[in-house]
């Protein structure tokens, strides 16, 4: 088609009997059909493009409006992909984003205003200017007397308000006459026409970023400022420029909504890549994470602008919702410092001042509030934050009359007076600053305990049965209710845990792996995400209070003769498992500064609440904090508390819910990891005897009923068994199996304890029966291996080499042992998981000789050196495993250095051949541990490096003595002075 003038009409009623035809009958087209309007709507763009400016006259208004329809019908659901059409669409329909408004204002409207100054910039005087320029507007006498009566004198004294609300109002009033054919001048008419074809463009940009967001993402530099939002750009229009100084309403409404379409789809994950920087040389290559972190920054600026000064219920609750998905996808850790601080200052201050329509006051309110506790769960933390809130506790706001910061912002709307949603979010937002910045907490402690109590006081129900298994006691409103109050408790949790410094259970595991040589370079901190965030409090001590380092104690004694006597025994299940849940926040330091009667307490609310409640969720949060606590040394030691941990947990395991036995499996296994680092000092059971104690023999088969159970159980499983099997008392072998066989055999006496015989009988059968207590162990983690998950094969090779870690185990003597050996290097070979893979690799260095290793060993070294020397040629499945790739290499080193040095232990010639024949790959590899050795001068911990050369010396002499007994005395010679190189 031509876009000529004379055939505009024609070309106008074609397109619009295209729609017509698109919306009866447009599904049942076939895929050729829709190629072949999308042909045609291609080349009709590539017309426009050659000839700009887009004419404005009446006819063409009427062409561009039926074309642009016809487009949003084609892109609502396309049939075909219109990946090779995006770039070409967007760049035409930007051509619309000002169409109509071209010389009808000033370009130097706003010249001289700093970009920084928020304050000082008025599209709204844009908007204003533009309507003015058209002297006479219809206005209905209706919206005439509604302007009248909505002047309100009161609010004079904030006249910036008064005007931007009041150009708001005149907006929607004139766009609405803009889109109606009747009564009005044909300037009015057309500017309707006009204001039309605005409006379809946009919503055709937004219908390509539905349609194929992967190839939109490109484009998102045409179309969002990287500059001067806050500018008009009446020659390079964007969408922000839109939603700033169009004049219409409704284009204002369909670019935000288009906005939100932008950041709310899958193409927004690429922001996470966004950073800031100053801006270079003009002309010079921007990357394209510069280029979004200018973007964002200018979405920002306008619509906290908007934010701000905007009365538009409508607009204003999708400006609220931009704002939110900004925070959602922002890396504000790459972001100019002052950016978060802004948008929390600015949600404050509007938050503060209110909405104008009653009918928009809570729906709006609520909005606002949800993005003022977005921002402040925003992680990682911001150091402005904190001193912004620190600042204003420091200051006193939240005791005076002016009450004007974030924090006492947040405790007026959390009250019970508030709408009940407005107070969940404001408790959400009081629970994410506890969380993000705990250094803060102690300050206002005492308001959050006032306010919990507040809340129980008002809804505390007399106390039930704790059979009683309603989840839910009454209607809608006592829901509303319950939801509030167990949003309370979760804040009143997040305090508790801020103050006495929680960071996690207190898992002993892994202590050996701090000093080890090589992996001690690359341990990974686990974070835990229940724990409150103390990075800052890590980095920046000067803001830090001394009072915020105390460990809590206080403001527990205080929760619990005040808060949990009203929960712990309430009707509502949820609310009485948020409260046990409080109990998994405590740490060992505070638990043991409790006198015996709060510390008695703790314990036999959570044996009660495991064994009696009937709530699945309340037993749930029991085993949980029972996981916790039994893991502080003050309470693995007392056999009685243990005993009770036990049964409480062996009951939860054979629960009909998952979601129970998921946590009973996990507290069962930090029961046995405690039992594990206290089995020295404990005085129940002879541990030193040859048979184990009844709690080791009962948590074992507990552990092995449920590896058969889920994947997220057998994970927990496996772990219990494999600190059991460190401690469990294995010296019989399968020669003794037969001996006691045979003793069997001989034994006629009688079964009296007198008989010295049947005594040694009884011992051999309590050992025997042990032995193959361990063999179902053993089995128990080969079929893990092969049934289990990722976590559960993790968990397998960790329990492994716990079960190595033995001290009366004979590993060599065992007929499992080549199978398990073999189990691990299949892993540590063919395992697309690196932490699989590593956890095998450390697995294989825990044998201490050769013997332990048993006929596996050359093997084993055979398969570590393949691995090795084809470590860089190693693919990476994911991008899960990149962050793993050191942590591999180092450990797979500590793993070749320890079978190393047992080489020349090893009579197997095979293997000796084998060392000859890769003399020259392990004189590169040893030569080049050495020389990242010799440059660890400046380490702080000496020792560490002492240790690497002292492994990386064993494993060469090792090497020499095999070569000198090969006869290889060339090589022998070169892995000499390489050893007196280190």
């Amino acid at each position: 088609m031509l876009l000529e003038s004379s055939s505009s009409e024609l070309q106008t009623i074609a397109f619009e009997m295209l729609s017509e035809a698109i919306s009866r009958a447009g599904s049942s087209f076939p895929v050729d059909i829709w190629r072949s309007m999308l042909e045609v709507v291609r080349k009709t763009m590539d017309v426009m493009a050659l000839k700009t400016p887009v004419v404005e006259d009446n006819a063409m208004s009427r062409f561009y409006e039926s074309f642009l329809s016809c487009l949003h019908l084609i892109l609502t659901d396309p049939k075909c992909s219109v990946s090779d059409h995006v770039s070409v669409f967007v760049a035409v329909l930007r051509m619309f984003l000002n169409y109509g408004l071209s010389g009808r204002t000033p370009i130097t409207l706003l010249v001289g205003h700093s970009k920084k100054d928020l304050n000082n910039v008025s599209p709204k005087a844009h908007r204003e200017q533009l309507n003015k320029s058209d002297h006479s507007v219809y206005r209905p006498p209706h919206l005439r007397k509604r302007d009248c009566s909505n002047m309100n004198p009161n609010r004079a004294t904030n006249s910036q308000y008064i005007s931007d609300s009041e150009s708001s109002t005149i907006n929607v009033t004139s766009s609405d006459s803009d889109f109606s054919d009747g009564d009005g001048s044909a300037k009015e008419s057309a500017r309707g026409q006009n204001s039309r074809v605005r409006v379809a463009a946009i919503i055709c940009i937004q219908d390509l970023c539905q349609a194929d967001s992967k190839s939109f993402s490109m484009q998102w530099s045409l179309l969002l400022p990287t500059s001067d939002a806050l500018q008009p750009r009446m020659r390079d229009a964007t969408l922000m420029s839109c939603l700033l100084f169009d004049p219409c309403l409704k284009a204002r409404m369909a670019s935000a909504s288009t906005l939100v379409a932008m950041l709310d789809g899958p193409s927004s994950s690429f922001l996470q890549v966004a950073e800031y920087k100053e801006s270079s040389k003009v002309g010079s290559f921007t990357a394209l994470s510069s280029s979004l972190g200018q973007i964002l920054l200018e979405i920002h600026r306008g619509i906290l602008y908007l934010i701000q000064h905007e009365a538009h219920g409508k607009l204003l609750a999708l400006l609220l919702k931009i704002i939110r998905l900004l925070v959602l996808h922002t890396p504000y850790s790459r972001m100019p410092p002052n950016l978060l601080p802004t948008v929390i200052t600015s949600l404050r201050t509007r938050i503060k001042e209110g909405f104008r329509y009653k009918n928009d006051q809570n729906n709006l309110l609520d909005a606002a509030v949800g993005c003022l506790t977005l921002a402040l769960s925003t992680s990682p933390s911001s150091a402005q934050v904190r001193k912004m809130l620190y600042d204003e506790v420091s200051s006193g706001y939240l005791e005076n009359e002016k009450k004007s910061g974030v924090l006492s912002l947040l405790f007026e709307y959390s009250s019970q007076g508030s709408c009940p949603s407005i107070c969940l979010e404001a408790l959400q937002a009081l629970k994410a600053v506890s969380h993000n910045y705990p250094s803060i907490v102690t300050a206002y402690w005492e308001l959050v305990s006032a306010t919990v109590y507040g809340f129980l006081s008002s809804t505390v129900c007399p106390e039930v049965p704790s059979k009683q298994s309603s989840e839910h006691v009454g209607g809608t409103t006592a829901l509303i209710n319950e939801k509030v109050l167990i949003t309370a408790i979760k804040v009143l949790d997040e305090c508790l845990r801020a103050v006495s410094g929680f960071q996690g259970t207190e898992d002993l595991s892994d202590d050996k792996m701090v000093d080890v040589p090589f992996t001690s370079d690359c341990i990974r901190m686990k974070k835990v995400s229940s724990a409150p965030s103390y990075e800052l409090e890590c980095k920046d001590h000067d803001v830090v209070n001394s009072e915020e380092c105390e460990s809590g104690i206080k403001q527990w004694c205080e929760a619990m003769e005040k808060h949990m006597p009203l929960i712990l025994g309430h009707s509502y299940a949820m609310v009485r498992a948020a409260s046990v849940t409080c109990f998994a926040g405590i740490t060992s330091s505070v638990f043991i500064s409790f006198p015996k009667e709060k510390q008695d307490f703790i314990l036999s609310s959570l044996v009660h609440a495991a064994v009696h409640d009937n709530a699945s969720s309340v037993r749930s949060a029991s085993c949980r904090a029972i996981g916790v606590i039994s893991c502080f040394p003050q309470v693995c030691q007392s056999a009685e508390v243990l005993d009770k941990f036990i049964h409480a947990v062996e009951i939860n395991t054979r629960d009909a819910l998952i979601s129970v036995r998921i946590t009973a499996s996990w507290a069962l296994a930090n029961i046995c990891d405690a039992i594990r680092h206290c089995v020295r000092i404990l005085h129940f059971g002879q541990m030193d005897s040859n048979s184990n104690p009844q709690f080791i023999v009962s948590l074992s088969e507990c552990a092995l009923r449920l590896t058969e159970d889920g994947d997220k159980v057998k994970s927990n499983a496996v772990r219990a068994l494999g600190y059991i099997s460190q401690i469990f008392n294995c010296s019989m072998s399968r020669s003794q199996e037969v001996s006691v066989q045979n003793l069997n055999q001989r034994t006629e006496a009688p079964l009296t304890s007198e008989n010295p015989l049947t005594c040694q009988r009884r011992c051999l059968l309590d050992s025997l029966e042990d032995f193959h207590r361990l063999e179902k162990i053993v089995q128990a983690f080969i079929s893990c291996i092969t049934t289990g998950n990722v976590k559960v094969q993790w968990n397998v090779c960790h329990a492994l080499g716990n079960l190595f870690l033995n001290e009366t185990l004979r590993l060599q003597d065992m007929d499992w042992a080549p199978v398990v050996f073999g189990i691990l290097l299949q892993l540590l070979h063919n395992s697309s998981n690196f932490k699989i893979r590593i956890q095998a690799a450390a697995a294989l260095a825990v044998p201490l000789s050769v013997q332990d290793y048993g006929r596996s060993f050359p093997d084993i070294v055979r398969s570590i050196e393949h691995i090795m020397e084809n470590i860089d040629q190693d693919p990476i499945s994911g991008p899960s495993n990149f962050k793993y790739r050191v942590s591999l290499h180092k450990q797979l080193t500590l793993t070749m250095l320890h079978v190393l040095r047992y080489t020349s232990s090893t009579n197997d010639q095979l293997l000796k051949d084998f060392l000859v024949k890769k003399a020259s790959f392990l004189e590169d590899w040893l030569n080049g541990l050495c020389s990242s050795v010799g440059r660890m001068i400046d380490v702080p911990d000496k020792s560490v490096a002492d240790r690497k050369k002292a492994m990386i010396s064993s494993a060469i002499q090792s090497l020499i003595e095999v070569y000198k007994d090969k006869q290889q005395y060339a090589i022998m010679q070169k892995f000499e002075e390489l050893k007196n190189n280190i």
